[in-house]
């Protein structure tokens, strides 16, 4: 009996041993996956990106290898202070903007002779006073209109024959509804006030 006895126990502390290696082995692989699983989605949101069809454009396209004339482009909050002020709601001549026409393109291509003025967005030091700067861009409308390209480079820096294209909702009021009213390849015949000068402004397209 004895040996049986003996023998008895020594198959229940191999079990045992056994029962306990496979509790350790599975309680390790369960810690590994609940491990994995709570750190897969913190990775996955510090990489995420939003896709560029989600981005919302605020600046025109320029031409290639020119910069961008729209440095500071207006937000849809300045645009709409803009609106409210009255500062960029007049047209050259001083009349309110009107609605564009529904035949008004959505997106144009154009070019501008920038003329700053002291206070303007990105002005120098040595910028004139707005006085003066009309003055200097009234001068710049019938040369533009025989050369628009020959006289780009009268104009402050900034100023470019082919600013690129751009769509409808990006500029202030009066200067939006000047460019997208504008025939193609005409010179508006006076200087549009924006924030960031005066622009004597040509529709190429």
């Amino acid at each position: 009996m004895a040996p049986a006895r003996q023998t008895i126990r020594a198959r229940r502390s191999t079990v045992q041993r056994r029962t306990a290696v496979a509790l350790g082995v599975l309680f390790a692989a369960v810690t590994v996956i609940v491990a994995v699983w709570t750190a897969v989605p913190a990775r996955s949101k510090t990489v995420a990106a939003p896709s560029a069809s989600a981005r919302k454009p605020t600046a025109p396209v320029p031409s290639a290898g020119a910069p961008s004339l729209l440095d500071t482009p207006a937000s849809d909050l300045e645009i709409a202070a803009a609106k409210g002020s009255g500062q960029f709601d007049r047209l050259p001549n001083g009349a309110p903007v009107p609605d564009l026409p529904a035949t008004a393109p959505k997106t144009v291509a154009f070019g501008v002779i920038l003329v700053t003025y002291r206070g303007a967005q990105l002005a120098p030091d040595s910028a004139p006073d707005k006085a003066a700067a009309l003055e200097k861009a009234k001068g710049l409308i019938v040369p533009a209109q025989k050369d628009f390209a020959d006289t780009v480079k009268k104009g402050d820096r900034g100023s470019q024959a082919d600013a690129g294209r751009i769509p409808r909702g990006i500029l202030e009021p009066a200067v939006e509804y000047v460019l997208f009213s504008l025939p193609k390849g005409a010179v508006h015949p006076e200087p549009v006030d924006t924030p960031r000068g005066f622009w004597v402004v040509k529709r190429n397209d």
